[in-house]
């Protein structure tokens, strides 16, 4: 019997090592501060400063993603109608040619050469 989908993932999920992952994450954050602070000093606040700035960052992320793009779906569907979000154009269909006719076409640019002869 084939299990929900998030009945898998937790399955898949539970099986990850935790304590791996924990070690290495922490290992490369403590790498990456102290490159940080190697790079630009720890003078002039530059610590708070990056992580006011990165606290901005994710805000902008969560809004973007948790209100800008639902509100667009949203908008879409009840502002211009449902078949407006969801048509697409149809693909053109490719042109049919006749046998004969293609072999006696040549490829090459029909517009003469507009290099200068050089001989």
């Amino acid at each position: 019997m084939l299990l929900p989908l998030r009945r898998r993932l937790q399955k898949h999920v539970a099986a990850w090592p935790w304590r791996r992952v924990g070690v290495l994450a922490g290992v490369s954050f403590v790498l990456a501060l102290t490159l940080v602070g190697y790079l630009f000093g720890t003078g002039d606040h530059f610590f708070s400063r990056l992580f006011f700035a990165f606290l901005v960052f994710v805000w902008l992320l969560a809004v973007t993603f948790l209100a800008v793009v639902p509100f667009v779906t949203w908008a879409t569907g009840h502002w211009f109608g449902r078949g407006w979000a969801e048509v697409s154009t149809p693909a053109p269909r490719p042109r049919r040619t006749s046998a004969g006719s293609a072999a006696a076409r040549s490829h090459s640019s029909p517009a003469p050469s507009r290099r200068p002869e050089t001989r």
